[in-house]
């Protein structure tokens, strides 16, 4: 029998790169059936950022320390700052050029209607 180490760690790095994996997929599927462009965002920027961390994560611990673990600890800081900073610009852009929260599509879902941002400033997006 190996070392209960090793073994931890194996166990550890699997577990990590399945559910990375699992979360990857549900990213996919959530980005295909959401019904607008801002929770197809959401689900693309959230889960897809950290099924990609968890996977990073799981190949880390397959690498042990080494050279490789570095670069892919490098890989996994750029991805925690660019993913979220993109996705934010990326819904501020299309907020700033007039596309709007589908409000009728969210009519199944009270709660969010209470936390529509109703357009402050009354004239953006009518022309």
């Amino acid at each position: 029998m190996g070392d209960p180490f090793a073994l931890l760690i194996d166990a550890l790095s699997w577990f990590c790169l399945v559910v990375g994996g699992g979360f990857c997929i549900v990213s996919g599927i959530g980005i295909v059936r959401m019904p607008d462009f801002y929770t197809r965002g959401h689900a693309a920027g959230l889960s897809d950022t950290l099924g990609a961390g968890l996977i990073l994560l799981g190949l880390m611990l397959q690498g042990g320390v080494s050279l490789i673990t570095g670069k892919l600890l490098f890989i996994f800081f750029f991805l925690y700052v660019t993913s979220p900073t993109s996705t934010h610009a990326l819904f501020k852009a299309a907020y700033a050029n007039g596309m709007r929260w589908d409000i009728e599509r969210a009519k199944h879902h009270p709660d969010l209607i209470d936390s529509f941002d109703r357009d402050p400033e009354g004239d953006r997006g009518s022309d």
